[in-house]
C-alpha cells in the first residue's frame, strides 16, 4: 500500500484544521448560548414528574453534545501530531498503512479497519470515528 504523499498529507491536515475550528466555534457558541438559557432554572419551574424528566433530558442532551465535540476535538488534535510526527495514517495498532478510502471518511482514523473491528468486537460497539 502506498504512502500518503505530500499533497494529501497537506490535503488532510487542512481539513483537521478547517474542523478543528468548526468545533471550536461550535463550543464557543454553545458555551455563550448556554450562559442564556440557564437549564437549572428551567428545572425549577417544572410542576409534574413529567415537565422534571424532560428538563432533565434537555441537560443530558446538552451534556453528551458538548461531550461528542470535545471528544473530536482530541481526536482531530491527536491526528494533526500524527502528522507532525509523520506518523499520520499508519495504524497505532499493527502499524499497517491505514488505506486511503478510510483516512478520507474519517480522517481521524488511527487505526486500519482490521484492528478497527479488533477493538469494536472487543468493546462491543462500532467505531465512534466522526466523520468530517
Amino acid at each position: 500500500m502506498p504512502e500518503l504523499s505530500e499533497k494529501q498529507l497537506q490535503q488532510f491536515e487542512q481539513r483537521l484544521r478547517n474542523r478543528r475550528e468548526e468545533l471550536r466555534e461550535i463550543i464557543h457558541r454553545e458555551l455563550a448560548n448556554s450562559k442564556q438559557e440557564d437549564f437549572t432554572e428551567l428545572a425549577g419551574m417544572v410542576h409534574d414528574a413529567g415537565e422534571e424528566s424532560f428538563a432533565e433530558l434537555l441537560r443530558g442532551i446538552n451534556i453528551a453534545t458538548r461531550t461528542r465535540e470535545l471528544e473530536e476535538i482530541r481526536d482531530v488534535e491527536a491526528s494533526l501530531e500524527r502528522i507532525k510526527n509523520g506518523i499520520y495514517g499508519t495504524c497505532v495498532d499493527c502499524n499497517d498503512k491505514i488505506v486511503l478510502e478510510r483516512l478520507d471518511a474519517y480522517p481521524t482514523a488511527k487505526r486500519c479497519i482490521n484492528c478497527q473491528s479488533r477493538n469494536e468486537n472487543r468493546r462491543g460497539g462500532r467505531d465512534a470515528t466522526p466523520s468530517l
